[in-house]
């Protein structure tokens, strides 16, 4: 989603791991209806889903939503291997807590294991990334009005990034 358009992407899977681009479409956006990621008017924007989805042509009404990176705080911490996942649940928060300028019963918090830490074996890098509730919120209401169901959320440059390695 920019400032001007809604595009959707349908990728199938084609075995071990690869996907092709099934179909795409774009649908533009009436001006001032989406500034800087932020959403003026959801009505609006859940229109425009409606219509970008029917376009598509899809019957598939699982989707992958994402956010724009500015309105989500990354950070890599170093984690010792070998903790449970409440313990590194809890750990998270705790750095989160440190590097988040907002209370985290105000944000949505996720973490994602990188792999090992690059100077220590006994250790694991941990992506943090945090977002505001209500921008996740929005997003998710918009995509549950079009008559779509949200299944995961991603910063926009993951995403492509991740849609890019699978078609390649």
């Amino acid at each position: 989603m920019s400032s001007s358009a809604l595009k959707l992407v349908e990728l199938s899977e084609t075995g071990k791991g690869a996907y092709r681009l099934e179909r795409y479409a774009v649908e533009p956006l009436a001006k001032d209806v989406v500034t800087d990621g932020n959403i003026a008017n959801l009505d609006q924007v859940a229109d425009a889903l409606r219509r970008a989805h029917k376009r598509l042509g899809s019957r598939n009404r699982n989707v992958a939503l994402a956010l724009p990176a500015a309105m989500v705080i990354t950070k890599k911490i170093i984690v010792p291997t070998g903790q449970t996942e409440e313990e590194l649940e809890l750990q998270v928060e705790t750095e989160a807590n440190q590097y988040i300028p907002f209370a985290l019963d105000e944000v949505n918090l996720d973490f994602q294991i990188l792999g090992p830490a690059p100077n220590n074996a006994d250790e694991v890098e941990v992506l943090i990334a945090a977002s505001r509730k209500e921008k996740v919120e929005d997003r998710v209401a918009i995509a549950e009005a079009a008559g779509l169901k949200p299944r995961v959320m991603d910063v926009e440059s993951y995403a492509t990034e991740e849609a890019f390695q699978m078609i390649a």
